[in-house]
């Protein structure tokens, strides 16, 4: 079984900063890439960005220049670090694993999400 685990969410101000985490463990196989993405209500989930087992790096136009998608030393981790939020980031942040096999559900490669509200 594989558990993906998000943290950091939470409330700042524009122009403010977080750092997102992101932890998976279990039955995975090679890693393809790691991803964020994020959803408001009422659309569908957007890609954030990603990271791929190459290192290289894809941001959404949106967010380019002001987050960095980066990998952890130790097992299976993520981070994204944000800077000049914006409003119009608030969203529920999910992390997700593309493995280069699935094992069972492929809905258990993605984390619960966490929300990041930004202020005006």
């Amino acid at each position: 079984q594989v558990q993906v685990v998000e943290s950091g969410g939470g409330f700042v101000q524009a122009g403010g900063s977080l750092k997102l985490s992101c932890a998976a463990s279990g039955i995975i196989a090679n890693i393809k890439a790691l991803r964020w993405f994020r959803q408001t209500p009422g659309n569908e989930r957007e890609l954030v960005a990603v990271i791929r087992d190459s290192g290289d790096t894809t941001y959404a136009a949106s967010v380019k220049g002001r987050f960095t998608i980066s990998r952890g030393g130790a097992g299976i981790s993520v981070y994204l670090e944000m800077h000049n939020l914006k409003p119009e980031d608030t969203a529920v942040y999910y992390c997700s694993v593309l493995p280069t096999t699935y094992y069972g559900d492929p809905s258990q490669y993605w984390g619960q999400g966490t929300q990041v509200t930004v202020s005006s």
